[in-house]
């Protein structure tokens, strides 16, 4: 079932070219070593203001999920590197596998999330952090533990999505930290409305970003992002094994302080293949109008759609997008 609603756009869905965009640039930190060892040495790069009492936001996939990112990858980072740290989660807004607390628990072990703690952060109800300078919100509602926290680093694997186009950094904590009940349906669901997805395309955009605002105004500097190009479905992973087959290539993983431009590279990347290896993820991007997202978080002030592309494999050089995937293998299915 296609659940987009026709909505009259603002225009910022359009892909913008790198020599188009203005602004300021920052760091993003390349790497095509899809490994254990390659996370660990990417988080490194972005770890600086990582202090305190630390949350790994991830996407932890409904019930056997094939594409998330896996355990092992993740162990071996809070192991080396983060050895006191918590993965946060939120339950979810429609039923599944994560719907409740008792539900989601259930599903963190048989997905295999029991290396550390993973704490469901509304299990114990809710806080209102502030969104500045929001046009659809003030405040948004997240789970209440987010707060218990004084970094948080932002773990997301790149792929694509059913409403959102994409779901990058951005999609992980404007969704993932707002609320299984009160939060998700403010960005999901027009007041009043039956249908509890009667919000998207541009509009549903937007709504994220500012949800991803309050969390990054929150932890200031102290919050960090990686974006994981693996296993790219159009689907999201919260269609579990329901997810479509994967058909563009891995490409390998980006990180900055910056949640814009981890983003936006991420996106350039895929652009930046051969049509034939991005032809079903780039329309699925374009049809739900996912660039409204790297937009919207420009005019909100979140970050810079212009970087620095480092490729940490080759001593820290500067490349070009079409450079870091000149020697991607196609995919294969």
């Amino acid at each position: 079932m296609d659940i987009r609603k026709k909505v009259p756009g603002t225009g910022g869905n359009r892909y913008v070219p790198m020599e188009e965009r203005s602004g300021n640039e920052s760091i993003v930190y390349f790497t095509r070593d899809l490994s254990p060892e390659g996370l660990e040495k990417i988080y490194k790069k972005v770890s600086g203001n990582i202090t305190g009492k630390v949350g790994i936001k991830l996407h932890t996939g409904e019930k056997n999920g094939p594409n998330i990112i896996p355990r092992e990858w993740v162990k071996n980072l809070i192991e080396k590197q983060l050895p006191s740290a918590n993965i946060v989660e939120t339950n979810t807004y429609y039923e599944g596998d994560r719907y409740t607390t008792e539900q989601h628990r259930e599903t963190l072990k048989v997905n295999g999330w029991t290396f550390c703690p993973v704490d469901i952060m509304d299990e114990d109800g809710t806080v209102a952090l502030p969104v500045k300078d929001g046009k659809w919100f003030s405040e948004m509602v997240m789970g209440k533990n987010i707060t218990n926290y004084d970094s948080l680093l932002v773990l997301t694997h790149f792929k694509g999505h059913m409403m959102g186009g994409f779901g990058g950094s951005n999609k992980n904590i404007g969704i993932g930290c707002a609320d299984g009940r009160i939060g998700k349906k403010m960005i999901h669901t027009v007041e009043g409305s039956d249908d509890m997805w009667s919000i998207a395309e541009e509009e549903l955009m937007e709504r994220i970003a500012e949800s991803s605002k309050a969390t990054c105004d929150y932890f200031g500097k102290h919050i960090t992002f990686i974006n994981v190009l693996r296993n790219m479905s159009v689907s999201c992973d919260c269609e579990g094994c329901a997810a479509m087959p994967v058909v563009t290539p891995n490409i390998g993983i980006t990180a900055s302080v910056d949640i814009l431009a981890v983003d936006a590279a991420s996106i350039d990347l895929v652009y930046a293949l051969d049509e034939k290896d991005h032809a079903d993820l780039v329309e699925r991007i374009q049809s739900r109008h996912g660039h409204r997202q790297l937009s919207y978080m420009k005019e909100l002030g979140m970050g810079n759609d212009k970087y620095i592309l480092i490729d940490i494999d080759n001593g820290d050089t500067i490349i070009t997008p079409k450079e870091a995937v000149k020697d991607v293998v196609p995919f294969e299915g």
